[in-house]
């Protein structure tokens, strides 16, 4: 307990009516916590973490997941300060903290002492997303990848993750998990590129999924190709997918200085919702 009106707690499958109602207020920007809960039901056993519920006056005011991400929702600075204390307390269990800009800068100014150095902060992450058809034409080429096309996409997205993170997801586990996890969306059609000569030019996968919101991640175009404007047709093209069959709006977001994928989003129709920022271990 925080004073007498404040409190935080693990959140169960009691609380998922008011824990999905949190999330609908803003589902393009927590679209990653709303996958959790909406796919999980709150169930401990297929949530992947823990989700802790921030309340004042005994409503429920804000969320933090706290699993391989630490990821806070809707999170004041009074609930910022609160989850990093609980943080702290249970000791450093995730790879990142990512989220709204002001809520995770908040937090890591707690958790520094204690959590610190971090391998990366970037501090602002433009939030951008599309409910509406796409401005630009899409390319034609761009589709689903098959199944048995992974062992194709797989250095693609290695390839993609380690420029993006500065770590190459094979140097834990022999990059296992990572291709369980792609396969998974490959299977569950939603893994787009395009192959040229058996090789892929662009790629972009859709991660997280609500009933309001899906979220792109693993955007790449080959080095070689890159200055082609194949992103902007590419996710014109992956766009529409979703908005077709998918979810009825399309979020991303984007590190600050990546100037070109900025512009590129801009002119597939994209628009700047809200700043994220992400501490990397």
């Amino acid at each position: 307990m925080i004073g007498t009106s404040t409190a935080v707690r693990p959140l169960s499958q009691a609380d998922l009516d008011d824990t999905v109602a949190l999330l609908d207020r803003d589902p393009c920007l927590d679209v990653f916590v709303g996958s959790r809960v909406h796919a999980s039901g709150l169930a401990p056993s297929r949530l992947a973490g823990e989700l802790w519920g921030y309340y004042e006056d005994q409503r429920l005011r804000s969320l933090c997941y706290s699993g391989a991400n630490l990821v806070p929702v809707a999170a004041s600075a009074r609930a910022a300060r609160t989850f990093a204390d609980l943080a702290v307390r249970r000791g450093r269990r995730c790879s990142s903290i990512v989220g709204p800009a002001d809520a995770v800068l908040s937090m890591w100014d707690l958790l520094r002492p204690e959590w610190g150095p971090a391998r990366e902060v970037r501090a602002c992450q433009p939030v951008m997303a599309i409910s509406s058809a796409p401005v630009v034409p899409a390319d034609p080429l761009v589709r689903r990848v098959r199944p048995d096309e992974i062992d194709v996409l797989l250095p693609a997205a290695i390839a993609m993750f380690t420029e993006e993170v500065g770590v190459s997801p094979t140097s834990t586990d022999g990059g296992a998990y990572y291709k369980a996890r792609l396969t998974e969306l490959v299977r569950a059609g939603r893994a787009f590129a395009r192959f040229e000569d058996g090789e892929i030019v662009f790629k972009a996968e859709i991660g997280a999924v609500t009933p309001h919101a899906c979220q792109v991640q693993g955007v790449w175009v080959r080095p070689e190709r890159r200055g082609e404007r194949l992103s902007v047709g590419g996710m014109a093209a992956v766009v529409e997918y979703a908005l077709r069959e998918i979810a009825p709006a399309v979020t991303l977001y984007v590190n600050d200085f990546n100037v070109a994928a900025r512009g590129a989003y801009r002119r597939v129709g994209f628009t700047e919702v809200g700043r994220f920022a992400t501490i990397m271990f």
